[in-house]
C-alpha cells in the first residue's frame, strides 16, 4: 500500500465541477492499493501517517504529527501510484489491485481513519474522475509505504 502525503494549508476534491469535499490545514493523502495489500498493511500505513512528524513546532522544526495538531485529513484513491514505471515509456498497472479489492481496502482505510483520528476526515469518491486542488504547505511531500 502506497501513500503520497502532502502537507497542505487547504485541499479539495471536485467531481463534475462541484466541490465534493475539502479540508483546511492537514494532510492530503493519495492512496494507492496494490494486489497483495491487506487490512494489516492499511492499519500500519494509517498509524504511520497519523504519527508522521511533518508539521512545525514552535522552533520551526518538523516535530509535530497530524494528531498533535488535530489537523484535517483528505483521503483520495490514486490508482496510478501503483504503476510500474521502470521499463518503457508507458506505465504498467499489473501490480495495482483490481477495482473491487482496491475499493474494499480504500473503504477500510477510510473507516479506520474515522475511528482513530480526532480531526476532520474527508475523502474523494473511489473510481470517479476527480479534480484535486491543494495548497501544498512548504512544499512538503513524502511517499510512505507499508
Amino acid at each position: 500500500m502506497l501513500g503520497l502525503i502532502q502537507r497542505v494549508s487547504s485541499a479539495s476534491v471536485s467531481i463534475e465541477e462541484q466541490i465534493y469535499s475539502q479540508i483546511h490545514q492537514g494532510i492530503l493523502l493519495l492512496l494507492g492499493v496494490e494486489k497483495n495489500d491487506t487490512p494489516a498493511q492499511a492499519d500500519q500505513l494509517l498509524k504511520k501517517l497519523l504519527s508522521y512528524r511533518i508539521f512545525g513546532d514552535d522552533n520551526g522544526k518538523m516535530n509535530l504529527s497530524l494528531q498533535d495538531i488535530s489537523g484535517d485529513l483528505l483521503i483520495v484513491s490514486q490508482f496510478t501510484l501503483a504503476a510500474d514505471t521502470h521499463k518503457g515509456l508507458r506505465p504498467s498497472f499489473s501490480s495495482a489491485a483490481p477495482p473491487e479489492q482496491a475499493n474494499t481496502l480504500y473503504e477500510y482505510f477510510l473507516d479506520q481513519a474515522k475511528k482513530t483520528h480526532g480531526g476532520a476526515i474527508a475523502s474523494g469518491q473511489f473510481g470517479a474522475d476527480m479534480q484535486v486542488s491543494l495548497c501544498n504547505d512548504g512544499p512538503v511531500t513524502f511517499l510512505l509505504s507499508s
